[in-house]
């Protein structure tokens, strides 16, 4: 009888044993995709922070070019 429930126990810790390795698969999977996540954010950002300073110049250059035509603003 005992033997029976050695094996049991030892069936289900087998089963308990494969799916935390399959949870572990899994988590590494999904730490994979954050990381490309992370990556391809960081990469937008950087492109809105470039794109913000070629629209400070081109504010720049409109100012320069309104004040060598005298113009003023209508507001």
């Amino acid at each position: 009888m005992t033997e029976n429930v050695e094996n049991l126990i030892l069936e289900r810790l087998r089963r308990i044993d494969d799916r935390l390795s399959n949870i572990e698969g899994g988590v590494k999977d999904v730490k994979l995709r954050m990381t490309a996540v992370e990556e391809h954010l960081l990469s937008i950002q950087t492109s809105i922070f470039g794109l913000n300073q070629r629209m400070d110049r081109f504010d720049e250059r409109l100012s320069r070019v309104e004040s060598g035509l005298d113009l003023k603003d209508a507001s």
